[in-house]
């Protein structure tokens, strides 16, 4: 399921015959990179027919790394392995390896922490799009999200910024609308790519 991205724009392929894994992880990946272009194959064939070097990154499925394991060692830099547990990574030493079988928060933190270690200071990333990069919030909406980024309840955000619990709720709401996310998870990822949040405080 190839799609045709942006000129300009890094290209991710994930390669998984899974397919609601590979929806999941496409969806997940769009918000923690959305200057990436994401294709998805349910195949190493599909992969090899798409010009496959066009890819910055691939994130496959196991069995698909183990079976075309040498094509992948060319590429161990770029391969992000998914496993399902995370003693799977024993066979697989030589890649970084992704757990997709935990929770959404746990995932995402270190989606965020392989996507900071790969391209630290957005090191081989193209600039973000100039809407992305204005300052949409306000100084008491980024503490706001800062907190909620951080697991802190309304009550909890309330206290701490001495406001009322319906001020944080407001907050809360207007946030979302200004960044039309729907999730917290999409606000964590925000919230971290843009610097307002230590990802080691998630």
């Amino acid at each position: 399921m190839k799609e045709h991205g942006m000129p300009g724009r890094p290209k991710v392929a994930i390669i998984d015959a899974n397919t609601l894994a590979v929806l999941g992880l496409k969806q997940i990946l769009q918000n923690v990179m959305p200057i990436m272009t994401v294709d998805t194959f349910g195949s190493f064939s599909e992969l090899e027919s798409e010009n496959p070097d066009q890819y910055a990154h691939y994130f496959v499925a196991m069995d698909i790394v183990l079976t075309h394991r040498s094509f992948f060692l060319e590429r161990q830099r770029k391969t992000i392995v998914l496993t399902l547990s995370l003693n799977d990574t024993s066979q697989l030493h030589d890649f970084h390896s992704l757990c997709i079988n935990q929770p959404e928060s746990q995932l995402i933190r270190q989606l965020l922490m392989l996507q900071q270690h790969a391209h630290h200071d957005g090191r081989n990333l193209p600039p973000m799009p100039r809407f992305l990069q204005q300052k949409i919030l306000t100084d008491r909406e980024i503490e706001v999200m800062s907190l909620i980024a951080q697991g802190f309840i309304n009550k909890e955000i309330a206290d701490r910024l001495n406001i009322g619990l319906s001020t944080v709720i407001t907050h809360r709401k207007n946030i979302m609308d200004k960044l039309g996310m729907k999730s917290v998870s999409a606000l964590t990822i925000y919230a971290v790519m843009h610097g307002y949040v230590d990802i080691n405080k998630i």
